[in-house]
């Protein structure tokens, strides 16, 4: 994947993974159904505003509070293409990559994009361009190894497939 392209949602500062997941649904095993609960404390029609491969943009601190990993695998179940946030709690942007949900720090474009607007996002030149306004932002590129790791799937798809080649 070295382009992402779809329609944002957007939210505040320190949405953490309490809300990104609430922890009394975490017993539920069934990716499907988990992802039926995303940000609903924060965002009843999170699901219905939320296109396949759409793009949340956030404030800062995104993903903070508890380690779990199920709060970058709802967003990714529920159709997340790509989170842009200001900044981003550190274990949430490890777990993130890790399963393969391609996230970018961009103070200026989280704080600048719109909900509803279109935005493309090119992990390899590392520019996202607001699509609705014309307005582009510079962000760092992602290494050839991590945007491969994005496309396999995450950390265990690439590892797996290594392991697998003679």
């Amino acid at each position: 994947m070295k382009t992402l392209e779809g329609r944002s949602v957007k939210y505040g500062d320190n949405i953490d993974t309490d809300v990104i997941i609430p922890a009394r649904y975490l017993a539920i095993l069934d990716r499907e159904e988990l992802a039926s609960h995303a940000m609903e404390d924060l965002d009843p029609d999170f699901r219905k505003k939320l296109e396949p491969g759409g793009i949340l943009v956030a404030g800062r601190n995104f993903g903070c509070g508890s380690s779990r990993e199920h709060a970058p695998q709802v967003l990714q179940s529920s159709g997340v293409g790509c989170v842009i946030a200001e900044s981003f709690a550190r274990i949430f942007y490890r777990n993130a990559l890790n399963i393969g949900l391609p996230i970018v720090e961009a103070p200026e474009a989280a704080k600048e994009i719109r909900e509803g607007d279109q935005v493309s996002v090119d992990f390899e030149r590392g520019s996202i361009r607001d699509l609705t306004t014309g307005k582009d932002y510079k962000v760092f590129p992602f290494p050839p190894f991590l945007q491969r790791m994005i496309e396999k799937g995450g950390l265990m798809a690439a590892v797996n497939e290594d392991l697998e080649e003679p």
